[in-house]
């Protein structure tokens, strides 16, 4: 069964290519929906899918790209939106 997330993640988390390898992650796990950079500095990602494979997306979120320094990810459930790609949202 799909579920949607909305998932905020902060620290050092722009300019060290997180939402392009948060891409390349989630569509190695067959993820659907968005990431983008918000004007706050965090990281803002929308992604749907089986629970086992969020959740384990979501284990890499808390640690991003190597240059990332992640203090926080905030989690939330909701609707599912049917996403048929995972993109980068400018």
């Amino acid at each position: 069964m799909n579920k949607h997330l909305n998932i905020k993640i902060e620290g050092r988390v722009q300019g060290v290519g997180f939402r392009y390898i948060a891409r390349n992650q989630a569509q190695i796990r067959h993820l659907k929906g968005f990431v983008r950079n918000e004007y706050d500095d965090t990281v803002y990602i929308e992604a749907e899918g089986p629970t086992e494979l969020l959740n384990d997306f979501i284990k890499w979120c808390y640690e991003g790209p190597p240059a990332a320094r992640v203090t926080n990810v905030k989690i939330e459930e909701g609707e599912l939106k049917n996403f048929s790609v995972f993109e980068i949202r400018y």
